[in-house]
């Protein structure tokens, strides 16, 4: 199929635009209604890099590629929009596989109130997926960013942590040993049956029920950006905010950073997702290491004043925990509680 073919297929699978598109694709450009403020962000997402295609689907890498962009919205508080695409093609990658990988996209798409706006297809040496994506809000001070932090402010997360890099482990990735591991055929979100099998073949932490793993795996390969609760945390007074795509060790940092203060991190308040446990005790990692270095687990970490945490958890779609608090000193990441000075030293992912 020629390039056009495959563009109008894309479109075709997209559906109607949002009302605030006027024009969208099959035009030079798209043409939105504005509200007072756009927030805007791009991510790419490489084969190689960010997923492999023996492991995720195309689905799976186009859910992936629209979810982390959308994440950044969540992290400022912002309403989503719209988005716009550009997919590098490898030359063996089917038209099906296209429509595939599009048609996540657009379900995504659908279930966030995101818009696919426009986009481009190339072909390239590897599958390359890059979304731009812009946020809509009414006022500037409706969106909260990284540098609001302000000391005494209670340091909170969304959900759980640890279940990306659990689930990357368990998918034979760089977080497990040197035993290999593939719960999950590329194309099924399900565990493939070979995981029970004996030493000579796949295998998975015996105190792990399938269920779990198959969530793991999972919560890897297709990321939910947290969308409502960003909405719901800046609006209940959230002073700063990130998404942890590089681990809370590293995202973290930059939040601390960018306030000009430190964060102080209770250990032992770290949410772990079901399975973390007996995952990094199988890879002989601490189940803590795991939830603040793997990253891609797309939680909020965010700071907020004591008075509006119950505000804030009454309105949030998941969970939030009480992680420590904001206080003096710049910069600075610093773990509390039995075994804190090994966590100190953790690093997240850096991608240069």
């Amino acid at each position: 199929m020629g390039e056009q073919a495959l563009i109008e297929a894309i479109r075709e699978a997209l559906g109607a635009p949002g009302e605030r598109v006027v024009r969208w694709t099959g035009d030079d450009a798209a043409v939105v209604r504005a509200r007072p403020f756009a927030v805007t962000s791009i991510d790419t997402v490489a084969e190689g890099v960010h997923f492999d295609l023996t492991t995720h689907s195309p689905a799976d890498a186009g859910h992936k590629a629209l979810a982390t962009a959308l994440s950044h919205l969540a992290a400022m508080g912002a309403d989503p929009g719209e988005a716009y695409v550009s997919l590098a093609l490898p030359e063996d990658f089917s038209h099906d596989a296209a429509l595939e990988l599009t048609g996540a996209m657009a379900a995504l798409a659908v279930a966030t109130g995101t818009t696919i706006a426009g986009g481009d297809v190339v072909t390239a040496g590897t599958l390359v997926l890059t979304v731009a994506v812009t946020g809509w809000a009414d006022a500037e001070d409706d969106l909260v960013g990284r540098d609001g932090a302000r000391p005494a402010d209670v340091v909170g997360v969304t959900g759980d942590l640890g279940a990306s890099g659990a689930g990357l482990w368990l998918l034979g990735g760089e977080a497990r040993p040197d035993a290999p591991v593939d719960l999950a055929e590329p194309r099924s979100p399900g565990v493939s049956d070979s995981a029970d099998s004996g030493s000579d073949g796949p295998v998975k932490p015996p105190s792990l029920d399938r269920q779990t793993a198959a969530a793991l795996g999972e919560r890897h390969r297709r990321p939910q950006p947290r969308l409502v609760a960003g909405r719901a945390l800046a609006q209940a007074g959230a002073t700063a905010m990130i998404d942890l795509s590089d681990g809370l060790a590293t995202d973290g940092r930059h939040l601390a950073r960018a306030s000009g203060l430190g964060l102080e991190i209770d250990a032992a308040a770290l949410p772990l997702a079901p399975g973390v446990a007996e995952v990094a005790t199988a890879a002989g990692r601490d189940p803590r290491e795991l939830a603040i270095a793997a990253g891609e687990d797309y939680e909020l970490l965010f700071t907020i004043p004591a008075d509006r945490w119950e505000a804030a958890a009454a309105t949030c779609d998941v969970p939030l925990t009480r992680l420590g608090r904001a206080l003096e000193g710049k910069g600075r990441l610093a773990f509390t509680g039995a075994g804190a000075a090994d966590l100190d030293r953790v690093s997240g992912y850096e991608h240069l």
